[in-house]
């Protein structure tokens, strides 16, 4: 289904309910073929291969000083202290998002997921703090208060030259800033979390580090950061022997895909040996998450400090999941560092 993007369309909109898909649209999540590419265009510059490699220094720097800091303090909570510390850093940045603000970004990006579930109670609290998140960012495109050489400005130049409607810009930078900040904090804190819970892996891990992009690709696989989206079916077709008329609906489960029976070995194992190239926790094809490559970089920065400082990595409390109809991650995760000799 995510490769066939002709037949699931998401120009009608990923979301489960037809309020959020009707607000949505304009967006990257919510466009198909030219339209797509055309807006996937204006900001991919800034995620490229070597667009990242220059970004590498500074993700690096600003990685160990959160590991630091956490090692300073030893017992932390593992969502607040180090998962959320560094996309809550980077990302704004990388957007140009003003200083101010800054302190809802969070609450806003979770509410921005809530929103696309069914019309339960999840989705219908999370509609306002969903729409001041693109209200606001409607201020900051209007006041023009985007950081100079940021994404938002290179948006802001589009405006300008043409090649973008105003009103298409607060909607492209909530589109890049909620899921860059909520998918990479779902997953460093899905790493802390399997690797507290499985201290053969973390000790596997620092044997040999050449099992790091394994590793990454295996805890987004276990712990997917993003549940499912939905897809409208734009022609007859059959899948697996199911018919799906023209019109209907679709579930992509991208969890489910992850845990496939089918496709994985042992699928509820967490085993940084297997090749979990294949996963899907970061979508795929077209649509694929075009932010998943500085959200590698900044799981390999937290993971590589943490491997150079840290023996293992402890439980000491109950892990908290938060609630939310799209987003899969840890709320709270208490945990002890325990220092290398």
């Amino acid at each position: 289904m995510l490769l066939d993007d002709a037949t699931f369309v998401s120009g009608a909109g990923v979301g489960l309910n037809p309020i959020t898909n009707r607000f949505s649209r304009g967006t990257t999540l919510n466009s198909d073929g030219a339209e797509h590419a055309e807006r996937r265009n204006l900001v991919a510059h800034r995620l490229t291969p070597r667009a990242l490699r220059a970004m590498h220094d500074d993700v690096s720097e600003q990685a160990e000083r959160v590991v630091l800091d956490a090692l300073e303090r030893r017992r932390i909570d593992g969502v607040e202290e180090l998962a959320m510390a560094l996309p809550m850093s980077i990302v704004p940045n990388l957007i140009g998002w003003p200083e101010e603000g800054r302190d809802q970004l969070l609450a806003w990006g979770a509410a921005t997921f809530d929103a696309l579930g069914p019309l339960n109670g999840q989705a219908i609290r999370a509609a306002r703090p969903s729409l001041q998140m693109l209200r606001y960012a409607r201020t900051v495109a209007k006041r023009r208060t985007l950081r100079e050489g940021s994404l938002g400005a290179d948006l802001l130049k589009a405006v300008d030259e043409g090649r973008l409607d105003a009103s298409g810009c607060p909607k492209l930078l909530v589109d890049y800033l909620a899921p860059s900040i909520d998918t990479t904090l779902s997953a460093i804190a899905s790493a802390l979390y399997l690797f507290a819970v499985h201290p053969e892996q973390w000790q596997a891990l620092r044997a040999d580090r050449a099992l790091l992009s394994n590793a990454i690709n295996e805890v987004v696989r276990l712990e997917s950061p993003l549940r499912a989206f939905s897809r409208q079916v734009a022609r007859d077709t059959t899948v697996a022997g199911a018919d799906l008329p023209a019109g209907s609906r679709v579930l992509v489960m991208f969890a489910s895909a992850n845990r496939d029976e089918l496709v994985w070995d042992a699928p509820d194992s967490f085993d940084i040996t297997r090749d979990a190239t294949q996963q899907l926790g970061f979508g795929h094809g077209t649509h694929g998450c075009a932010g998943q490559g500085l959200a590698r970089l900044e799981i390999r920065s937290i993971l590589g400090h943490l491997l150079d400082r840290v023996d293992r990595i402890e439980l000491t409390g109950e892990p908290v999941w938060a609630v939310n109809n799209i987003i899969h991650r840890l709320e709270h995760l208490p945990l002890e560092l325990i220092p290398t000799r």
